[in-house]
């Protein structure tokens, strides 16, 4: 048991894990709080009943969408986050999404590509990303596409995925929305986490919902602990909040409302604007000839006319694609098309709405969590997924296959970001390029909230990269700070 901390962690998903992993290699006293428990290794979690149709995973919280409709978004508590669940399709950032695009609204990162560069790398070495053999089916669909729509560009999609995985049938079949129990899938637990157990400068606390960060008496803007929902109190000389981009947002919200900081927090009125979900569409492609690839998730298309844009496989199998057929169609025939048809994600990136957010609202005493988006506040992005996934179908039918499609909605917050978005103006944005909240002290942010652009790709091995280095500077904060104590005592 660590009797003192120098960092608490808040959340163990990419961001998180990321952070508190460095930290510990650099030393620091670390505990991380979870919010949800460790899930259980007896198979459950690749139960397409009980994962899929009984949702027995998913958060099941309450939320509001902006017109007081109950909705309940699709997260998941519990160690590890959402990539224990989520395809495990780690891509950069290109270069050129780290800048500004006023014509979509894109908001510019407070700093280029190449100072994440390196830490880009680091995860991938962590996570043992790698690229994945394309199997046969889709190969053969790809070669067509190559012949018949030569503008559509595929490259490898690279994976945190155990080369075992391969030849296991179960295992290959169900990683994309499921959690490994073999450990074939790289996520942040198995990854980041598991490798510090034991370690005597480490604490992880599952369980521990945080309801409060704590001020500091003489200083309401400095952070030294936080308070769990059951009473506890920890503390120590830096904070980082990693609970994802609809959380991490609400309890600094809470937290300067309770220190009654809005004139001293110069981004206040940003905290939990910009959220962003990319725009989504599910596609099922059907052929004449069954489909019996297993992982699927092998490729990543692109188009010059659609620079925002991407597709990937889902990696999902005929007993997955069925559940996304219409449900007018009888079970035996949407079996049978099921086990002719691919499953494709197709997605872009969202404009950065500040009327897209987050909040808590007090209605007669009860707080409601508000979800607040709607995706035709992106405008010309909008336009453009339309005009994607029609051009992408099109392309799909000259290769003989017939497609149609879904579109996943609010609730789909995978890849929510930007809900205290990171700038170098503290006018204009919450957090700065270092992930510390500007106007605070001894508190950062190293989730995917902090995200200026979410890119045309999965946000995962950004945040992963950005937890990185949000520690690599509390690490050296913490190290100057022992250092000027030294000299003062010496002077002493």
């Amino acid at each position: 048991m660590i009797g003192k901390f120098d960092v608490i962690v808040i959340g163990s998903g990419a961001g998180g894990a990321a952070a508190a992993h460095r930290l510990v290699e650099a030393g620091r006293r670390v505990l991380l709080l979870e919010k949800g428990d460790f899930l259980p290794r007896d198979g459950s979690t690749l139960d397409v009943q009980r994962v899929v149709h009984a949702g027995e995973f998913l958060a099941r919280e309450p939320w509001s969408d902006g017109n007081g409709r109950r909705i309940v978004p699709e997260e998941h508590f519990n160690v590890g986050g959402k990539t224990k669940w989520y395809g495990a399709a780690l891509l950069r950032f290109a270069a050129d999404e780290f800048r500004a695009d006023p014509d979509r609204a894109y908001r510019a990162w407070p700093f280029p590509y190449e100072v994440l560069e390196s830490y880009y790398e680091a995860a991938e070495r962590l996570l043992g990303v790698r690229r994945l053999r394309v199997e046969p089916d889709l190969q053969s669909i790809l070669t067509t596409l190559e012949r018949r729509a030569p503008e559509w560009r595929a490259q490898p999609m690279p994976m945190a995925l155990d080369p075992r995985i391969e030849s296991d049938d179960v295992e290959a079949r169900h990683f994309d929305g499921f959690a490994s129990v073999r450990n074939l899938k790289h996520d942040a637990q198995l990854a980041l986490l598991d490798p510090l157990a034991g370690a005597p400068n480490f604490s992880l606390r599952s369980g521990a919902e945080v309801r409060r960060l704590l001020a500091d008496p003489a200083d309401g803007t400095r952070v030294v602990g936080v308070q769990l929902g059951d009473g506890r109190i920890y503390h120590a000389t830096h904070v980082i909040l990693a609970a994802g981009a609809l959380h991490s947002p609400r309890l600094l919200a809470r937290f300067v409302r309770d220190e009654q900081l809005e004139s001293r927090v110069p981004g206040a009125a940003l905290i939990g604007a910009n959220l962003k979900l990319h725009l989504l569409t599910a596609m099922v492609s059907i052929g004449g000839a069954r489909m019996s690839d297993t992982i699927r998730k092998t490729a990543v298309l692109t188009h010059g006319d659609f620079p925002h844009s991407s597709v990937q496989p889902l990696g999902f199998d005929a007993e997955l694609i069925a559940t996304l057929m219409p449900k007018m169609l009888p079970r035996t025939l949407r079996n049978a098309l099921a086990r002719r048809a691919y499953g494709f994600f197709l997605q872009t990136e969202d404009s950065s709405s500040p009327l897209n957010r987050v909040h808590e609202a007090d209605d007669a005493g009860v707080t409601r969590r508000v979800l607040d988006y709607d995706e035709t506040r992106s405008g010309d992005a909008l336009a453009e997924h339309r005009a994607f996934s029609r051009a992408f179908g099109r392309a799909l039918l000259k290769t003989g296959r017939v497609s149609f499609t879904k579109r996943i909605g609010i609730t789909g917050t995978a890849h929510a970001c930007g809900t205290l978005i990171a700038g170098n103006d503290p006018h204009d944005s919450v957090v700065a390029a270092d992930g510390r909240v500007h106007g605070l002290t001894g508190l950062y942010v190293a989730d995917g909230s902090v995200l200026p652009r979410s890119s045309r790709v999965n946000p995962s091995l950004t945040i992963y990269a950005w937890g990185l280095r949000v520690a690599d500077r509390v690490a050296e904060r913490l190290r100057r700070a022992a250092f000027a104590d030294g000299i003062a005592e010496l002077r002493s």
